[in-house]
């Protein structure tokens, strides 16, 4: 718990098999997280085994997309604080405290992988990347008149109950722009929301998205378009 209040984790997994059992275990050494939803959308074998020996527990949703996974973990949680984080080992547990702290005054508190001091070595975050993903959330930014943006990309987050709802009702989005169209969401809801720095390591195993530049760019353009498309759209 953390305030009172208790706080769930949502981990939606795909091709994670190699990390997901130790970033289970580092976050529940924090003893802070009072359950951990593991979401497996057709993951890679073993990865059930994996998380079998944790306190996690394993849902499956068959429909495949990011968007997907989360919304079906979003819908699992019980919490009163509702974070999501990708197991592949990118991200750091104990940032989780931050995203807490901020939970304080805001309704979503958003991460950036865009902070030179907080990119570990050997992480994926080049420059082709790290502009791509600060250009996105600049854009968005501009059209949509919001709170200073700077990764449009970074999926550890945290949200409370009320938005987690807030969310499920207006996002459609069932693949790996669905980050995008949830910060559109929250910005044109009204939401209290705040983009802060985490860290950034390397990942185990390969991404079937920023692993390939061009994957990466096609994503961007569809991340730009959707930016677009929503600004005139009510919700």
């Amino acid at each position: 718990m953390f305030l009172g209040k208790t706080v769930s984790l949502v981990l939606p997994t795909y091709n994670e098999r190699e990390a997901i059992r130790g970033v289970i275990e580092e976050f529940e050494a924090l003893g802070i997280v009072d359950e951990i939803i593991v979401v497996n959308n057709n993951a890679a074998p073993g990865t059930s085994e994996e998380v079998t020996p944790t306190s996690a527990r394993e849902v499956i949703e068959r429909e495949q997309g990011y968007g997907a996974a989360i919304m079906r973990g979003l819908s699992e949680a019980t919490s009163d604080l509702i974070a999501v984080c990708e197991p592949d080992a990118t991200f750091v547990a104990t940032d989780l405290f931050k995203l807490l702290e901020f939970s304080r005054d805001f309704d979503v508190v958003y991460g950036s992988r865009t902070m030179n001091d907080l990119i570990w070595d050997g992480a994926n975050m080049g420059w082709f990347l790290r502009f791509g993903n600060w250009f996105v959330a600049k854009l968005m930014e501009v059209i949509y008149g919001t709170v200073s943006l700077s990764d449009v990309g970074c999926t550890y987050r945290l949200m409370n109950s009320d938005t987690r709802d807030f969310v499920l009702a207006h996002c459609h989005v069932k693949g790996n722009f669905f980050g995008p169209e949830m910060m559109i969401a929250t910005v044109k809801g009204k939401l209290r929301i705040v983009q802060i720095p985490l860290n950034y390591k390397e990942r185990i195993g390969m991404s079937s998205v920023t692993g390939d530049l061009f994957e990466a760019f096609k994503l961007g353009m569809r991340m730009i378009v959707l930016i677009f498309e929503k600004r005139f759209v009510s919700l």
